[in-house]
This record gives structure tokens, sequence and C-alpha cells, in this order.
């Protein structure tokens, strides 16, 4: 039924339109955003339509939610799927977001058979086959830790959770290698932790160190905000990530003074 969905994505946008003061503004914040070339950049204006259209956007903790706040939202989180469509967001439909950290509460027991009750402050979260949680403080946040982007970290999140819990091993697609894959990010990730262990300066988020999936989450987020540290400390990952997202944030960004002399 592909042939359905199309046709109502197209007549979603034929009819709906985005603020413009808006749209340039959610461009303007990030420069992965800012070095788009213009036919990039009226993909990734359909695919915000699409997800405002097909994603709740709500606030909570008494934050009032503007349209501004929700395009920038949206654009951050449809560059990852630029080149991939919104069906790699299937499952799923809100977004709730804090005006800052917020309290996550859980239960868990560990090997030991010890039952724990967690009460941790987050600033973003995401549930298999439920929502994604934001802090809008950090979600808005320009100019801060390199790399860093809750964001992008939270919807990759998403993206690996397509084929079960989070695990650093999203759906590949059709002519990628499987054992390749699970090979590169293995050795990477053990040597990242081995790094981090060590008090070695890195360019990437030492928090890549907690998990498998973490360090997909955060390489993700260092692709597309600081791919050349990517490339500098782990090339393979740097190609692994550029073939599932089918995107070269390093390239594009090298360009940018071309990219920014398009139009929306």
């Amino acid at each position: 039924m592909q042939w359905l969905t199309n046709w109502r994505r197209g007549r979603i946008l034929r009819r709906s339109a985005l603020d413009e003061s808006a749209w340039r503004a959610a461009l303007d914040r990030n420069p992965f955003t800012r070095a788009l070339a213009a036919d990039e950049r009226a993909r990734l204006r359909e695919l915000v339509v699409l997800f405002l259209h097909e994603k709740s956007i709500v606030g909570a903790g008494g934050l009032a939610l503007r349209d501004e706040m929700r395009v920038c939202i949206a654009a951050q989180a449809c560059m990852l799927i630029l080149n991939l469509g919104l069906d790699y967001f299937r499952g799923w439909v809100e977004v709730i977001v804090y005006p800052d950290e917020f309290v996550a509460e859980y239960d868990y027991v560990d090997e030991d058979g010890v039952a724990h009750h967690v009460e941790a402050p987050l600033t973003g979260e995401s549930w298999h086959e439920g929502p994604v949680i934001l802090s809008w403080a950090d979600a808005e946040l320009r100019g801060g830790d390199p790399g860093y982007n809750v964001v992008i970290h939270e919807f990759a999140h998403k993206i690996d959770m397509l084929n079960g819990d989070a695990n650093g091993f999203p759906p590949l697609h059709p002519g990628m290698d499987r054992a390749g894959w699970s090979r590169v990010f293995g050795a990477a990730y053990e040597d990242f932790r081995d790094r981090v262990a060590r008090g070695v300066a890195t360019g990437i988020d030492p928090y890549a160190a907690e998990h498998p999936a973490e360090f997909f989450a955060v390489l993700s987020e260092a692709f597309f905000e600081t791919p050349g540290a990517v490339l500098a400390e782990y090339g393979e990952v740097y190609r692994q990530l550029a073939a599932f997202y089918r995107q070269d944030p390093g390239a594009r960004l090298a360009r940018q003074p071309l990219a920014e002399e398009g139009t929306a």
C-alpha cells in the first residue's frame, strides 16, 4: 500500500504550509542545516511538514510550545532521515518537551537479582514504540559542547530501535555488510571505552562509552555536528554512518559557502 501512503503524503504537502520565519530560523540554527544545498533544503522542508503532520509535539512541565519550537525540533530530527524517508520514524506518534532537565523514574533488577529504583535527571529519552522526550533548553542549544545535539541523539535511538531494543545495530540497507558494521563498531567501541578509562582526550562525548547503543547515538550526533572529529578518530565508523544515513556531512560543511548561496 505504499502508493496510498505516497498519495496521502503528497496531499498533505499540497495543503500544508510552513511558517517562513520559523523555517529560516530552523535552518540558520545549526551549521549542518546551513550547509545544505538548495535541493536538500527543499527535501528537508517536505520532511518537516510531514513530520509535523504525523507527529504530535507537546509541551510538559508548564512549557508552552510555539510553532517555531516545533519546527526547530522537527528540522533537527529530520536531518537523520534526509535521504532515508519518514518511514524511519514509524511506529510512534509523540514528542514530549520539558522546559529543562526532567526526572525519569524506573525500576530494574541487576545481574545479582537485586531490585533498584532509580530517579535520574535527563535531557532526553526515547522509549521503544513510545514517545521521544526532550529538554527544550538542550534542544535549542547553540554553541554548547562540540558535537552535542540531544535531538539527533534521541532520534538516532529511535532509528536504532526499528529492529528491537537499542543496541547500536540499526536495520542496515540492502548491500551493507552486517559483519563489517559489527566489526567496525565493535572495535571502535572497545577502543573508545579503553581511551575514556585511561583519561585520553577525545573530541567525542565520553558518554559514548556507556553502551553500544549510546556509542551509536553519540557518534550520530558527532557525525552531523562535528564530522571532522569522527573522521579523525574513527574513520571507518564515519564511512559506515555515511553509508547508513546516505549523507556526507564533512564534505557538505567543506562546501558550506556555496550552499549558503542557495535559497530555501
